[in-house]
């Protein structure tokens, strides 16, 4: 890891971050730019299954912004669209 990679979130952090954020899965995709919220329950298996997948480091990195408070304008709630 280099000096400006975000370090990796296990899948139990990825959850716990989701239930701190308040989001869904569908908005969770949304506001990390993902197309399928179906990758969002593959991020959140259990490791070492056929179908879990690693949260990227730009994943990790919105992440962290957005629990120390960030916000972009199209946060959802934001716009009273319900995207789930």
């Amino acid at each position: 890891m280099t000096d400006r990679q975000q370090p990796a979130l296990s899948s139990e952090e990825f959850r716990e971050a989701q239930r701190e954020l308040g989001l869904s899965d569908a908005d969770l995709a949304f506001v990390l730019g993902i197309e399928n919220p179906q990758h969002i329950r593959r991020l959140k298996g259990r490791e070492g299954s056929s179908t879990h997948r690693e949260v990227q480091p730009w994943h990790v990195r919105l992440i962290r912004a957005y629990l120390v408070g960030y916000r972009p304008g199209d946060w959802p709630g934001n716009d009273g669209e319900d995207r789930s």
